[in-house]
């Protein structure tokens, strides 16, 4: 049986077209895989650790290689939980709504505090970076009120930030479902999230 964590990251629940697509990925995977765990962390109800006083000074210890004292050591392990959960899952499902060009600070939050040294990757002076969780899939939901090819690509910091810290873990199995432009017309929006589902259920039914 494996975990499926999927991260979900819009307030807007029942009016979002990113966590819209991400649940038919879900209805279509756990209809195809009925005894694997599915585990949802909802980042606008979960509560992330402060990256202040004695959490960031446990990191810089633990960058230099020292050790901590009782405040510090404390800090720490609330970060270390949020990694261990994160890297619990066997397969990941991520749903992003462009926020700003970007995405929303809850998941900037989420990412800063497991993007954390000897826990999601690993550094050495000769080699440089290596990611920390490998073999695992990832399929990640974009959804975003404009499109963003030719000139407006370099606008986009919501999709190449996502896959460049996943990359960064680790992985190297990313697929992706777009849906864009969220702001046409209605019809327009239509068509966009009936090929977005589309394209879910197929990725799920291989997944």
């Amino acid at each position: 049986m494996a975990k499926l964590l999927y991260i979900e990251s819009s307030p807007r629940k029942s009016r979002s077209k990113s966590i819209a697509a991400a649940q038919t990925f879900l209805d279509t995977y756990q209809s195809n895989n009925p005894d694997d765990e599915i585990v949802t962390i909802d980042l606008w109800t979960k509560r992330l650790p402060d990256f202040d006083g004695y959490t960031i000074d446990a990191k810089y210890q633990v960058l230099h290689g020292q050790g901590f004292d009782d405040d510090q050591a404390k800090a720490w392990q609330s970060v270390v939980d949020v990694c261990d959960e994160f890297k619990s899952g066997d397969k990941f499902l991520i749903s992003v709504p462009m926020w700003n060009f970007s995405v929303p600070y809850k998941l900037k939050h989420y990412i800063d505090v497991i993007a954390q040294p000897g826990q999601t990757f690993s550094f050495d002076p000769e080699t440089g970076y290596t990611g920390l969780v490998t073999g695992k899939p990832a399929v990640v939901v974009y959804a975003r009120g404009g499109t963003y090819d030719g000139d407006s690509a370099k606008m986009d910091h919501q999709k190449p930030y996502v896959e460049q810290m996943l990359g960064f873990f680790g992985f190297t199995d990313i697929e992706s479902v777009v849906v864009e432009p969220t702001l046409a017309g209605p019809d327009d929006v239509a068509s966009t999230e009936k090929a977005a589902a589309e394209k879910a259920r197929e990725l799920a039914k291989k997944f």
